[in-house]
């Protein structure tokens, strides 16, 4: 029996066994093993190359991909955004590779990615979807492009990017486990668990652990404890825009609306949008400055003064060391201290060390060794 085979008849005795405690560790077992058969697919498949996959160099200070199906705007949208020229046509998979364009927005550089339409199996493999998959992980925002008509996409895309360990608008989970040398395997929560621990050693020994000390600190379900287990997920932030606004009759608005609450997607934290018509842009760059949680800091530059064109981008959170690695050169081997004015400050021109957190709008000035 080949591993796809054998991925298809776990899922399907998942699918038929009743979810209860006494078959909650037997269901357990069995959903580690799909995570591991999976797993070797996936390397099966990239080892046998496959066509010519689609491999995007990340240029810019963040990357955003573009996911949805075929014929949905991506392509118009990001050549509205952007310095692309995809090509777009009213015909399904117009865009077989992906395309990059660079969206300049508040002196940030922005990567988009319009990859090829997602169809439904594209984590199995159909419709070269591993290949876009991949390049979604590599993001550091998902946008999902959803036609006003087609909320229900939603559903199908959300699927794809879960089975292919990509957890959309989570954190991983608060679990950690190390190897020890003997003693079995001992759990130690932090709450009251719903799990019982021999479901959970169970789902630790299917991954090849035998001694172990595990701690969890919250409440997980089968998947999560799974999902911490592995060290291949990859956790992205999200943003829904509806395309196609300019087309729907001011009666089908409120479908809309509770197409996306069924989905547990407030209309109001979703961007509505017209990529032909070029409207809600405005809107959607704002949005995904914010989602992206990019920063500006103005460099103090000796002899030249205050670089206001053109911020340092960082990510929110950012500390000192950040800026002098994005730096580089002398800046990260050179560092003596830091010099900052702003929002991050106690006050102006405060001396400060490498693991300062900087703020938006900051002034940064790096004094080095001779």
């Amino acid at each position: 029996m080949g591993v796809e085979e054998e991925i298809e008849e776990i899922e399907q005795e998942i699918r038929e066994t009743p979810y209860n405690k006494s078959t909650e560790a037997h269901i357990g077992r069995l959903k580690a093993k799909l995570a591991e058969l999976k797993e070797k697919l996936e390397r099966q498949q990239s080892s046998s190359g496959g066509g010519p996959g689609y491999a995007v160099e990340k240029h810019g200070d963040a990357t955003v991909a573009l996911v949805g199906f075929p014929s949905v705007g991506k392509s118009t949208l990001l050549n509205a955004l952007t310095n692309a020229d995809s090509e777009t046509g009213s015909y399904e998979f117009t865009t077989l590779d992906v395309n990059p364009g660079m969206l300049q927005y508040r002196g940030a550089n922005i990567q988009m990615l319009d990859v090829p339409g997602m169809i439904e199996g594209a984590a199995s493999g159909r419709g070269d979807g591993q290949e876009v998959l991949s390049v979604v992980r590599t993001a550091d925002l998902i946008v999902f492009v959803l036609s006003a008509f087609e909320i229900q996409q939603y559903d199908r895309l959300s699927e794809e990017l879960y089975k292919n360990g990509i957890r959309v608008d989570q954190k991983p989970p608060r679990l950690t486990v190390r190897k020890k040398a003997k003693d079995g395997i001992s759990i130690n929560a932090t709450v009251d668990l719903d799990l019982d621990e021999r479901t959970i050693s169970d789902i630790l020994r299917e991954h090849g652990y035998t001694n172990a000390d595990v701690t969890i600190g919250e409440q997980v379900d089968l998947d999560r404890l799974i999902d911490g287990i592995r060290d291949n997920r990859i956790y992205l932030p999200s943003l829904v825009t509806v395309n196609k606004v300019d087309l729907i009759e001011p009666s089908y608005a409120e479908t809309v609306n509770e197409n996306l609450r069924e989905r547990d997607i407030d209309p109001d934290d979703a961007v509505f949008i017209s990529a032909e018509k070029e409207k809600g842009l405005d809107a959607l760059r704002e949005r995904l400055w914010q989602e992206l949680g990019l920063i500006r800091i103005y460099m103090d530059k000796p002899g030249r003064g205050v670089d206001y064109d053109e911020p340092l981008i960082l990510f929110e959170g950012a500390t000192v060391e950040d800026a002098c690695e994005k730096l580089g050169g002398e800046f990260e081997d050179r560092f003596r201290f830091a010099r900052v004015s702003g929002s991050s400050a106690k006050h102006d021109e405060q001396q400060v060390g490498r693991d300062h957190e900087l703020a938006d709008e900051d002034v940064l000035r790096i004094l080095t060794t001779n």
